[in-house]
Formats: structure tokens, sequence, C-alpha cells
């Protein structure tokens, strides 16, 4: 126990150590960043989640002590609390008269997509406690990315008519500004969910890198899970119904919504991911269909994500891959 939380507490230590580098701002400082989660998580998968906790704990106590308080909640609800729970998760295990069960990966996707998106307004509180701050960050971001991509244009001044004199004054609008500021408040409004959506999908890399690392140690005590017979349940095409409609709602709790729908479909086109390469089992020219998929998802820039979210969707409701006799051991 002792020694657990001694490799807990350094943990916490390196994981705080990539996560406060962020502040220089460099290319180097942003990817460290990105590894901030492993540490916690592997020491989650390798040793228990008491150590993922300590770890937790110390990057927060001292990010808050070091830097200041602002940063150590925030790596405690974007980094240090999801990590440690998904940890917590993978080792979760029952005893059944078959043997030991492991807590399914379908659900794990699940999981992963609530976190996701309870990390990212967690963030968004701890940002701006009132939701009217927050929108109006929200708008100047959005603005701001929308005149980068699109600079205004102006032409150069024309020599101006003289007005006649009995000619009446006829107020004009541009059309090209009330276009932009339409864009830039759609922009601002699925921005929740492009964010969770990004976060789901780097918690599942996550989660994976580190179960391949602890394994290659020798230490993971969970059996590698077949990973494309992964089946997510049918109550997440519910809970993804009930986000679409908490989306409506005003203040945060719409923020919410709109994020859990982003988080939900990143694990639905992971489930679809999964569904292709176990229904593609034992085909002739196997290979060459996965070459061609990944070829078009990096192609299309995760267009083809789309499709997959899709797939996911029928797959989870349709249940084709479930057997229907009883549950094999």
């Amino acid at each position: 126990m002792t020694n657990n939380l001694v490799i807990g507490i350094g943990a916490g230590l390196v994981s705080a150590l990539l996560f406060g580098v962020l502040l220089k701002g460099t290319g180097l400082a942003v990817t460290l960043y990105l590894l901030a989660p492993l540490p916690i998580l592997i020491v989650g998968l390798g040793w228990s989640h008491r150590a993922a906790l300590a770890a937790a704990a110390t990057g927060s106590l001292v990010l808050m002590g070091v830097i200041q308080p602002f940063m150590g909640l925030a790596f405690a609800a974007y980094i240090a609390i999801p990590a440690w729970w998904l940890a917590y998760l993978a080792l979760l295990g029952r005893e059944t008269p078959a043997g030991l069960e492991w807590y399914p990966t379908g659900r794990l996707l699940g999981w992963i997509a609530a976190t996701a998106a309870l990390a990212f307004i967690s963030i968004a509180v701890l940002s701006s406690p009132s939701y009217e701050a927050y929108e109006t960050q929200l708008q100047k971001l959005a603005h701001s990315l929308v005149d980068s991509r699109n600079p205004v244009s102006r032409p150069a001044p024309k020599a101006e008519a003289k007005p006649e004199a009995d000619a009446p004054e006829t107020p004009r609008s541009d059309p090209s500004t009330v276009t932009r500021d339409e864009l830039a408040d759609a922009f601002a409004s699925v921005v929740p969910a492009l964010a969770a959506h990004g976060l789901a999908m780097l918690l599942c890399f996550y989660l994976w890198a580190a179960a391949r690392i602890v394994r290659i140690s020798g230490r993971l005590m969970r059996p590698w899970p077949d990973l494309p017979s992964t089946k997510m349940p049918r109550n997440c095409l519910a809970a993804l119904g009930a986000a679409a409609l908490l989306s409506f709602a005003p203040g945060y709790a719409g923020v919410l919504g709109v994020a859990l729908v982003g988080a939900f479909t990143a694990v639905f086109a992971l489930q679809g991911l999964a569904a292709f390469h176990d229904r593609s089992r034992g085909r002739p020219g196997r290979g060459v269909m996965l070459f061609a998929m990944y070829m078009v998802l990096f192609v299309t820039q995760g267009v083809a994500l789309i499709a997959l979210t899709i797939f996911g969707l029928a797959d989870t409701a349709l249940d084709r891959r479930r057997p229907k006799g009883p549950a094999a051991p």
C-alpha cells in the first residue's frame, strides 16, 4: 500500500509538470501538456486506482501551491479526475459462475463520453462562473476565429458623387457583415460539442496507450480485451437522445447537453470503427478494406467520421452482432 502511494505521488508530480509547462506556450510545451494524463492512467492500470487517486491529489495540490489555485483546480477537473475515474472503471471486475468478468469495453466508451462532457463543463464553469461571462468570451473567440479565417477585404475608396438636393438618404446594410456574424454565432453554439468530441477521442487514446504501456511491462491486471467486439449498450442511445433534449435548456445546462452530444458522437464513431473491424474478420481482402477505410479517414480530414458515427449508431440499435443464445463465458 505504501509503495503504491509513493509511486502515485511521483506520477502526480510528473503529470503536474507536464501540465504546468503549458504556460510557456511553445509547440513543445503543448506536446508535453497533451501527455499529462498518461502518468496517472499508467499507475492506475499498473498498480491500483488508489495510486491514481494519490497522483491526482498530488498534482492538483502542487499546482495550486506553486502556480495558482485555478491551475490546480483546472488540472483536477480536466486531467486528473477523468484519468483516475477511467482507470478505476477499467479495472472493475465481478465474480460470475463462468469466472471473473471485467468491466465491458462498450460501457467504458459510454463513460468516456460522459467524462469528456463533464470535464469540459467543469473547466467552463471554473473559467467563467457567470454564464453571461462565458457566453461573451465564447462569442469573442468565435468572432476572432472567423475573422482570422476570412479577413474582411475593404475596397479602395472611390470619389463620391455629389448627391442631389432632394434625393432621400437610404440606409445601407453590409451583407458580408451579417453573414460573418451569423457564422460566428453558429460556430459559438457548436464549440462545446467540438471540444467534448475531441476530448472523448483523446481520452480513448490515452486509455489505450496507457494500457499498452502497462501491458508491455507485465503489470496489466486485466486481460487484453477483444476491441473489435466492443458493443455499446443500448441505453447509450437513450443518453444521446436525452443530451439532445438537454441542449435546448438555458444556461450551463444547455451547454452540458451540447457537450454530451459531441462526446457521444465521438464514441459512436469509435463503435462504428470497431464494428467495421469485427464484421470484416475472415473476409478476403480485409487488409485492403481496412487500409482503404483509414486512407479515406485521413484524406477527408475526419469527414468520414460522420459515416462511422451513423454505422456505430445502427450497430448499437440493431444489435446484430450480439449472440442470441446464452451469453458466452
